[in-house]
């Protein structure tokens, strides 16, 4: 076999003879997907030459997460560093970024900047041009992606890791309906609609109410956007217009802000049904102002994203795209919340 030189190993590749030069002799500063493809590229044109190993240093990960106050990210946050310090510093290091709701164009920006630093990226974002083009960045760069809570299903991405928003939509739909046995008005109050975590919870339930609980009637979906304030401003305009109101099912922030606005109208019988059990939640169930919650388990979304990964990273499995991320949701009441 004829000998290649590093200069056409370079020019093969498509990178400058100076990166193949630091790969080989192990000098660093090279991103590790593009380490990857020289040292790959050698072994396959047979460079007569002791090469290093692929991977011998931590597995670098960034998480991408939003940066508004639900309790989730934080929460979910901390469970991905408490499960990344127990695999250790010498196998992964997890590195996160927080970064507002409403600016998709420097969330894309991010995961650009990540995926030349980073041998994977599990991240919280929403269907937006410029999202999905730096996820296919990504791909292209040979840098994994699990997008977690809320999917992309049309993006270059390696899976996702949530619980079924669909499904937990339908849920809380059926239980609403169930505690009510009259005619009545319920209210959705939804998160950002442009996230497909919160138009899925929204569609289920409301497609379990129209088709199982006629007596019941929809009002539209009261959104602001994750602003607490404005949540508060439009549910008090929609009970001084609807009296008749039943039910509140909350998608997503705002369970403080909602639970004054009853309190303020003295409708203790209420079906207030919402996500996640956290102090406020805890709080809320404890006085019976919220009759359920549906929780995503933050969890098993770190381990399960974590363990998904890491076994692309060191075996370059491909998960099972209908079962390996899934996650079961928990169901809380005040029996079974308590410390």
């Amino acid at each position: 076999m004829k000998k290649i030189t590093l200069e056409a190993l370079a020019k093969q590749i498509g990178v400058g003879i100076a990166t193949v030069d630091r790969v080989i002799n192990e000098r660093g500063g090279v991103s590790p997907a593009t380490t990857r493809r020289v040292l790959a590229a050698a072994r396959e044109a047979g460079l007569n030459r002791l090469l290093p190993d692929a991977h011998r240093h931590p597995w670098q990960v960034e998480l991408l997460l939003s940066s508004n106050e639900a309790f989730f990210f934080g929460q979910l946050s901390e469970h991905f560093s408490q499960l990344a310090d127990q695999i250790g510093y010498r196998s992964l290091t997890l590195h996160r970024t927080l970064v507002a709701e409403g600016d998709p164009q420097r969330l894309a920006a991010q995961i650009l900047r990540a995926s030349e630093q980073r041998d994977g990226l599990m991240i919280f974002a929403h269907e937006h041009p410029a999202v999905l083009a730096a996820l296919a960045r990504c791909r292209e760069r040979g840098v994994p992606v699990i997008t977690l809570a809320t999917d992309l299903p049309g993006a270059c991405r390696l899976c996702h890791v949530g619980i079924d928003q669909l499904q937990a939509g339908r849920t809380a739909g059926l239980l609403m309906g169930k505690m009510l046995s009259g005619p009545g008005e319920v209210v959705i109050i939804s998160g950002r609609m442009d996230y497909l975590a919160h138009r899925q919870r929204v569609e289920g339930f409301s497609a379990v109410i129209t088709s199982q609980f006629p007596q019941l009637r929809l009002h539209q979906v009261l959104t602001a956007m994750d602003d607490r304030r404005e949540i508060g401003r439009q549910l008090e305009a929609q009970l001084y217009q609807s009296p008749t109101i039943r039910g509140i099912y909350n998608t997503g922030l705002g369970n403080t802000d909602i639970g004054e606005a009853l309190a303020r109208h003295r409708l203790a019988d209420v079906v207030f049904i919402t996500h996640e059990l956290y102090p406020t939640t805890r709080r809320l169930l404890a006085q019976n102002v919220v009759a359920l919650t549906l929780d995503q388990n933050t969890r098993e979304h770190a381990q399960r994203a974590l363990t998904l990964m890491l076994n692309r990273l060191e075996q370059d499995a491909n998960p099972d795209e209908y079962h390996d991320g899934k996650i079961d949701f928990l169901l809380y009441t005040r029996e079974n919340c308590q410390p």
